[in-house]
């Protein structure tokens, strides 16, 4: 009896939690989320229209200076920048509209639903008013930020990088003649695949609504997945609420993305230098979407649609260098990673329960962890006086030189660099991090943005374990990463190196540093990333002010010189020759 009275007393504390947490969500979304909306909207379309002149110029003289494309390409790439440009102002200004009202008005009520995580029953109803009020607004303003970041630091980051580029051999000579062809497989592919993409979504829609409120619901009357944890129940109901809009979303992404596969149809002409095979392209990416949704779904398997081949040979990605690698190691590996798909489509497999996430790292724990590494290398360049407050001051003002270089590259290179040299005397399957972190294919996060950069790593770290570095090999490594770009402070800093004499292995080192300039390089292109590192920058400014003073605006001299003698000072406690450092 006292079982039965239980149960109808937590089913009415859920339903009553729900729909207060419902009510307190709407009025929270309708006082915040027009301010918050308005933030994003106006900032992000001022950021965009202030910047477009700049960015035409950036491009059109990039398009001029680099040597990676030929001029007949130039030319077509020339006449095709209004269309591209006119493309990125209409996608962008109508993106800007639709997040910001999507997240003017849903994250302060799902910011009411996640307060039911807090264990407290005081803390809950604090939390749930008081969630996503503030934080929504902070949120907004944080958008803002890091759209100025891609807009300004990150496009023209990309364009130096390919101003700066050599000629590319595998880049086939363009030809006028190809034109014709180009232009007409891209008109065919958006005549071809927007009305089919469009087509295929709203006709398997209703599945996909149907099938994902038969999971929802079979787990909460079966208590599994999200719904395990009495806590969860409310998020877990407005799961259930706003999965139509989950459904319409993955209906307009499906669109949206049709209109660049179809316009892709113009590159594989370009390739394959075959009408022909564009053609074949167009109908086969019908084929792939059809196939996709139907995977996803649990629907017939394969397609009825014709897929025919539109590549005449597949590339092979092949490292720099082979490397040998264990035999489980590369099991887990063919077994965890696949190709990517194409679409966001939600899967419809049974959730994971909270108590099962948990042992999951979270994608926060490695972003934190890797920003803490990075301040406290940071610190231990500045004590040995390998890195200066002005190095530091200068890229706080965006700064360019081979300087800033140093901070922007080498110093993420370096923390990145101890990580693997750390992971690999620890014989560690995956990395090591702050706080005995260990990240390997088993608890990773399930995160696509992590994907792209973990299975690289892991054959980064591969490649470094079977070379056996000896130590003198890893300090080279380690100046080779740091001071990259300049040469007189890489000769300067005195850290105990030793270059490889054999031609073969100096020529692995380098190869090795350079990829891990160009991970870091491509990360550091996220805005998100600029936001987290400039923090580290300003904390490791105010560490070196107590003991360097502070450098004033204008300090025409260093305080400290870029050069590192052998009897610079290091940290207390390190069994390294000076100017070198701890590994861990």
């Amino acid at each position: 009896m006292s079982n039965n009275v239980d149960n109808w007393v937590n089913a009415v504390y859920v339903v009553f939690a729900f729909c207060s947490a419902l009510l307190l969500g709407a009025l929270k979304s309708v006082l915040v989320g027009p301010i918050a909306g308005l933030i994003l909207i106006i900032g992000n379309v001022g950021v965009i229209l202030c910047l477009f002149p700049a960015h035409v110029f950036w491009t059109v003289y990039t398009l001029f200076k680099t040597n990676r494309f030929d001029a007949p390409l130039k030319v077509v790439f020339l006449f095709a920048l209004p269309a591209l440009f006119g493309i990125w102002l209409v996608l962008s200004i109508a993106g800007t509209l639709l997040v910001g009202v999507g997240y003017g008005f849903f994250a302060p009520w799902v910011s009411a639903f996640e307060a039911f995580r807090h264990d407290d029953e005081f803390n809950k109803f604090i939390h749930c008013i008081v969630d996503g009020t503030w934080g929504t607004i902070k949120g907004s303003c944080i958008a803002v930020r890091d759209c100025a970041d891609m807009c300004y630091h990150s496009y023209p980051m990309y364009l130096k990088e390919l101003r700066d580029s050599p000629s590319s051999l595998h880049l086939q000579p363009f030809r006028f003649i190809h034109v014709p062809g180009c232009i007409m497989v891209g008109i065919l592919g958006l005549i071809v695949e927007i009305p089919l993409y469009t087509a295929i979504a709203v006709v398997k829609s209703p599945f996909m609504l149907f099938k994902g409120w038969y999971r929802l619901i079979h787990d909460l009357i079966s208590r599994e997945g999200p719904f395990l944890e009495t806590a969860c129940i409310p998020i877990a109901g407005l799961t259930i609420l706003l999965w139509p809009l989950v459904v319409i979303g993955s209906v307009v992404m499906a669109i949206f993305s049709s209109f660049f596969i179809g316009l892709y149809g113009a590159v594989i002409v370009y390739q394959e230098r075959s009408f022909q095979r564009g053609v074949a392209f167009v109908i086969a990416m019908v084929a792939e979407f059809d196939e996709y949704t139907n995977d996803w779904l649990y629907l017939r398997e394969g397609s009825i649609l014709p897929k025919p081949r539109y590549r005449n040979k597949k590339s092979s990605n092949s490292s720099e260098y082979s490397v040998k690698r264990n035999g489980s190691v590369q099991g887990r590996l063919n077994s965890i990673f696949a190709e990517a798909p194409a679409m966001l489509v939600p899967s419809l497999t049974s959730s994971r329960s909270v108590r099962e996430a948990i042992q999951e790292v979270k994608m926060v724990q490695v972003w934190q962890n890797m920003i803490r590494s990075c301040e406290l290398r940071g610190k231990e360049l500045l004590d040995a006086k390998v890195i200066t407050p002005s190095d530091l001051d200068d890229w706080l003002k965006a700064k360019h030189g081979l300087d800033v270089a140093v901070v922007n590259v080498g110093l993420p290179c370096y923390t990145f660099l101890q990580i693997i040299f750390y992971s690999i005397k620890a014989g560690s399957y995956g990395l090591f991090l702050l706080e005995d972190l260990e990240i390997t294919h088993l608890n990773r996060p399930q995160d696509r943005l992590l994907d792209w950069f973990f299975q690289p790593v892991m054959v980064l770290k591969e490649q470094i374990r079977v070379l056996s570095l000896e130590e003198g090999e890893m300090r080279f490594l380690e100046k080779v990463v740091l001071f990259e770009s300049n040469s007189e402070r890489f000769k300067a800093w005195e850290n105990g190196s030793l270059a490889p004499q054999d031609s073969l292995r100096a020529a692995q080192i380098e190869g090795i540093s350079r990829r891990m300039v160009g991970m870091v390089r491509s990360v550091s292109k996220f805005p998100t990333y600029r936001r987290k590192f400039r923090q580290v920058v300003k904390t490791l400014i105010m560490y070196s002010n107590p003991k360097e003073g502070s450098v004033t605006k204008n300090s025409s001299t260093r305080s400290i010189p870029h050069s590192v003698t052998k009897n610079s000072s290091t940290k207390s406690g390190s069994t390294r020759s000076n100017g070198s450092l701890e590994i861990v």
